[in-house]
């Protein structure tokens, strides 16, 4: 861990790490809190994660127990490689580590390609568990790991979990629900259009905004007048 630690320190930009700092909310009160960024682009992280894809668990461990922002991002694309090779070990492990997947980037990169991969061909019950938790990183991942299946023409847990979701009163939440439901649209918009009909009226403005941007104007104008 050493390495990844002196890696990532080595790609370190205070500019950018003040810019990342306001983006992700972590001042007092606000969704990332206490997170601390070093400033370093995706990009990059991945190159390492690639480069250190052997590490062990144990020191994965430490990355996520980190504070530092990079740190956690760059083990769960570690782990994102690893998993790979041993899909079971993998999902077991990060499934043990939700507390410390806790930024949006954190759940978005990494949910869909270990969980999502890993649920496609069992019982998703976990995923309805996470939907009414009342941590927002869990509710999150409930949707976003959906993202696998939708990938696959599979729309049916993740319109489930929209529902449960439509009266979340966190804009994050909005956000990805209307991710999801989009994503369903490029691929059926008709399955989309059926669920808009029935929860239109209901939904947050956001979370119906991100659903239809791919809508043309008459529609979205439909749409958007409750």
């Amino acid at each position: 861990m050493v390495n990844i630690e002196k890696e990532l320190q080595s790609k370190k930009d205070p500019i950018r790490a003040k810019i990342l700092s306001r983006f992700f909310k972590t001042g007092k009160g606000e969704y990332g809190e206490g997170d601390i960024f070093l400033g370093i682009v995706v990009p990059i992280q991945r190159a390492i994660a690639k480069k250190y894809k052997d590490v062990s668990l144990k020191e994965i461990q430490k990355l996520l127990d980190s504070k530092i922002h990079e740190y956690r991002l760059t083990g769960l694309l570690v782990l994102v490689e690893k998993y790979k090779e041993d899909k079971e070990l993998v999902y077991n492990f990060y499934i043990k580590n939700f507390r410390n997947i806790n930024n949006w980037d954190l759940v978005d990169l990494t949910a869909p390609k270990i969980m999502g991969d890993f649920l496609k061909d069992k019982k998703k019950d976990i995923l309805y568990s996470l939907a009414i938790s009342d941590d927002l990183w869990e509710r999150r991942i409930s949707i976003i790991v959906t993202f696998a299946f939708i990938k696959d023409n599979d729309f049916k847990d993740a319109l489930k979990i929209s529902k449960i979701l439509l009266n979340d009163k966190h804009d994050l939440i909005h956000k990805a629900v209307g991710w999801m439901l989009r994503e369903i649209g490029k691929r059926d918009k008709e399955v989309e259009t059926e669920f808009l009909d029935k929860h239109y009226r209901f939904m947050p403005r956001t979370m119906l905004r991100y659903s239809i941007e791919k809508f043309n104007p008459r529609e979205k104008e439909f749409y958007m007048k409750k």
